[in-house]
């Protein structure tokens, strides 16, 4: 059940694909702001803790050094000082964490009032159903389709194994979407990398969550909850 989204102004046109590289150890380029934040706020945390490290390391090779039992035999069981340091500095760095983790699960959570575009991926074993739903009324034809991935045999020459599908989903760049997850049978979870999206996909239970991809281009995405004997080529 791999999840494929291509986004350009041009439905006709062939955009570069967003997928993982072999060996690939970063994120993926980001394509909405929230993917954006992430990114931002694992180099933030990251530098906070390259900091404690080189101190804990420091203040441990020292304090071997310094309070050698045959160099120092005086043992420092008590330090008001320190005490205090070892509190407020913590509290301090906790501090600077908290307040843009907070900020980016709030952004997160916000949901657009008047979307563009509502899409609707509902889950099966194993393959998605998609559902154009602002398009869907008695008068006219539902905009509604399966998903399955292409098995391997089928691929053409560029295609990427495990992650290319039979019907892409298309919507506008820098237009606001709004994508509602269910479940038919399991739980399952709707999610793309590129996109900072990872949505699960309850039986009957509606999830919702707002994009806004700021680029064109094709990207890709599995199920990222078991479910079932071939969850692993989903």
């Amino acid at each position: 059940m791999t999840v494929v989204i291509q986004i350009s102004q041009n439905p006709l046109q062939i955009a570069s694909g967003d997928a993982a590289e072999p060996w690939q150890l970063g994120f993926q380029d980001a394509a909405t702001p929230v993917m954006q934040g992430i990114i931002d706020l694992h180099h933030d945390i990251f530098f906070f803790l390259i900091l404690i490290l080189v101190f804990v390391l420091w203040m441990l090779v020292r304090a071997l050094w310094n309070f050698h039992y045959r160099r120092n035999p005086i043992r420092i069981v008590h330090g008001t000082i320190i005490e205090i340091i070892w509190t407020i500095f913590p509290s301090i760095i906790l501090m600077f964490i908290a307040i843009p983790s907070f900020a980016l699960l709030y952004s997160m959570d916000e949901v657009v009032v008047n979307p563009a575009i509502t899409l609707k991926a509902i889950g099966h074993q194993w393959y998605w159903t998609y559902e154009y739903s602002d398009y869907n009324s008695s008068d006219e034809q539902s905009l509604t389709f399966d998903s399955y991935m292409i098995p391997e045999d089928d691929l053409e020459l560029g295609q990427l194994r495990l992650l290319e599908v039979d019907n892409r989903v298309v919507v506008p760049a820098k237009t606001h979407l709004r994508m509602i997850v269910t479940s038919a049978d399991v739980l399952h979870s709707w999610a793309i990398p590129s996109l900072g999206v990872k949505c699960d996909a309850v039986p009957g239970r509606l999830n919702q969550t707002s994009i806004l991809v700021q680029r064109e281009g094709v990207f890709y995405g599995q199920c990222s909850e078991i479910c079932g004997t071939n969850h692993a080529f989903m």
